[in-house]
């Protein structure tokens, strides 16, 4: 049985890992770890394909410690009671690593059958698994634990893979042909592989099995691509006018509080594989057209977008969903960014001035003398927490930037402020 092609062209260095820049990037974290030689106890957190087996055979490489391999679903204490049982002999010298991938298949008594020896060091723990394993881990392992979250992979990294696998397969006199593959095919492939690079590599592995010879010469293309994803070409260029247009449509739907044309993009966005533009674009709609209509959106939006990002893809259509049907039914205001685009322009246009004597800091000895602060009026001090003072510099202080929205939440907080500001004449 030929042996799956990720595993072929499985990385052996932390350099030809792709992606996880947070983690193995130049200075980051887990980088040091790895090259310090001092492994802890540790549990890889995130979805598929996202390389967490590849750094933990990275990591046993590196240590020299006998490296043993455990999947949870099939895994048993008795397993782990094998391994023990090598502890403390000649082919265990230096201590062993052990891999549990899908940690979250053990029950709490499997998974305190481990802390014996993660206390004492003689094992170290390397955990995988694609739940949350602050809900599904133990406490007293996840306690003697580091967690180190696996984002998915980004297309131009799983570009470099597909590309460095086919470069492989090329060399290897693959059945005797010449490979190649089209610009277009990993750029489908990288697009339709929802940030995994097994799924991506599997793709690729099935394109070469399909595709027929003309010649000696086997070409990758992207009508084949398609045809082994399973999935339409959508148009949606993520660098061309039809990205850009189904996002400006995306938004514009929401801004007209039109629910229906808002989750009919939302759904042609998550289709298209763009997940990320999608998030990034609730975020902003949730201040620009929501704002202070509703200050909670944003906060609600957020929450959305980082359940989403957790669960990832078909799931994450869900909170995204309820996210869009929010904004798009919730009243508008844009207020907010009309106040601080016109406080902008007038800062790039126009000299405005210095901050007022009495707001400058007077923290610092020698600042009464220069007359900082000194006739600042605390505002807590008075009624209502108000009292009237300049706070633009002198060259603007006329200036008004921010103009109340027609709507419940601003109405209400106008009819507040005229009220006191009233009493005070």
């Amino acid at each position: 049985m030929s042996q799956p092609l990720a595993d072929r062209i499985r990385p052996e260095t932390i350099n030809d890992v792709v992606g996880q820049e947070h983690l193995l990037g130049e200075g980051k974290i887990l980088r040091k770890i790895i090259l310090g030689g001092e492994v802890p106890n540790m549990i890889f957190y995130g979805p598929s394909g996202t390389g967490k087996t590849t750094v933990a055979n990275i990591i046993a490489k590196r240590t020299g410690k006998t490296f043993y391999r455990l999947n949870a679903t099939t895994a048993s204490v008795s397993d782990i009671k094998d391994i023990a049982a090598t502890l403390d002999s000649f082919m265990t010298a230096d201590g062993v690593l052990l891999y549990l991938d899908e940690i979250q298949h053990f029950n709490k008594k499997q998974q305190q059958s481990l802390l014996e020896f993660m206390e004492n060091g003689k094992i170290t723990l390397i955990a995988s698994t694609t739940e949350n394993p602050y809900f599904y881990v133990y406490d007293a392992v996840l306690s003697r634990s580091t967690v180190f979250e696996f984002l998915p992979i980004q297309e131009k990294d799983i570009e470099k893979a597909l590309k460095r696998a086919a470069k492989m397969l090329s060399e290897s006199d693959y059945k005797g042909y010449d490979v190649s593959v089209c610009e277009e095919a990993y750029t489908h492939i990288a697009f339709t592989s929802g940030g995994d690079v097994r799924k991506a590599l599997n793709v690729l592995n099935l394109c070469f099995l399909a595709a027929t010879p003309s010649g000696k010469r086997i070409e990758i293309t992207e009508d084949i691509v398609v045809q082994a994803t399973q999935k339409k070409v959508l148009r949606y260029d993520k660098d061309g006018d039809s990205h850009y247009d189904v996002l400006s449509a995306f938004q514009k739907s929401i801004r007209g509080s039109d629910p229906d044309a808002a989750i009919y993009y939302l759904a042609k966005i998550l289709s298209a594989g763009d997940m990320p533009s999608a998030c990034r674009r609730i975020l902003v709609i949730a201040s620009e057209d929501i704002g202070l209509a509703y200050p909670q959106a944003a906060a609600i939006a957020n929450a959305c977008v980082d359940s989403a990002m957790r669960l990832g893809m078909p799931e994450a259509r869900i909170p995204l969903a309820e996210a869009v049907i929010m904004l798009a039914t919730a009243p508008k205001s844009n207020s907010g960014i009309m106040a601080i685009d016109k406080a902008m322009g007038d800062i790039a246009k126009r000299d405005t001035g210095t901050v007022p004597p009495h707001l400058q800091d007077s923290h610092y000895g020698g600042a009464e003398k220069l007359g900082h602060g000194t006739e600042y009026k605390y505002p807590h001090s008075y009624p209502n927490h108000y009292i009237k003072q300049q706070y633009l510099p002198d060259k603007i202080k006329n200036a008004k930037y921010y103009e109340y929205g027609d709507n419940k939440a601003e109405k209400a907080a106008k009819e507040y402020w005229d009220k006191i500001k009233e009493s005070l004449k």
